[in-house]
């Protein structure tokens, strides 16, 4: 037991400090082309799924957890999209620690990162359409939102299509830049993550 206290107090440590990175990465939000100016471009799932990878699929869902507990101080969304972005950020980055821990290779790392990057993306067409899309509602008429999509494509003239047409294909798109700067920096940063650096 003497010997797992450190490595608890150190993935405890590194989580929290993920977290709070992750935060911060999230209020650095963009706007992106040929999407609703509403829709944000942001990095801050890279360092759970970073997290993910180096202290296990739990130490990645407690970033997302992390991370939108200090957003939701600043929400102009009632938690709503906090809620979103929490439930989205974990089926991004469990699924892919999972597939990771179970094989630790590059082949075992972008496997489990398109898995999660799917499962996201699939997640976020269920979770807008019910819930989040809904709530907004509430704040601007249904109408009105679907026309801000319209402006770029007339095409997109219900919920579902907006969300099949940009939301799905943007999530994907979001969680594999997190991947591919992932792949970059991970084999740099996981010894210092896991305290083996020398």
């Amino acid at each position: 037991m003497k010997n797992k206290k450190p490595v608890n107090v150190r993935t405890i440590t590194m989580t929290g400090l993920f977290g709070a990175l992750s935060a911060v990465l999230m209020m650095f939000s963009f706007s992106v082309p040929l999407m609703p100016s509403f829709i944000k471009m942001d990095l801050s799932e890279l360092p759970a799924l970073i997290a993910a990878f180096s202290m296990g699929p739990l130490s990645g869902a407690a970033v997302c957890l992390v991370k939108n507990l200090i957003n939701v101080l600043f929400t102009t969304t009632g938690g709503v999209g906090e809620f979103s972005n929490f439930l989205l950020g974990c089926f991004f980055v469990v699924p892919a620690g999972i597939i990771y821990k179970k094989n630790k290779s590059k082949s075992g790392a972008l496997i489990g990162s398109i898995v999660g990057a799917v499962f996201m993306a699939a997640a976020s067409l269920v979770s807008n359409y019910f819930v989040v899309y809904p709530m907004y509602s509430m704040f601007m008429p249904m109408e009105a939102i679907i026309g801000m999509y319209q402006a770029i494509y007339a095409g997109a003239d219900s919920l579902l299509k907006c969300l099949i047409i940009f939301n799905v294909p943007f999530t994907f798109v979001k969680g594999m830049i997190s991947v591919i700067i992932t792949f970059i920096v991970y084999k740099h940063i996981s010894p210092i993550i896991k305290g083996t650096a020398r």
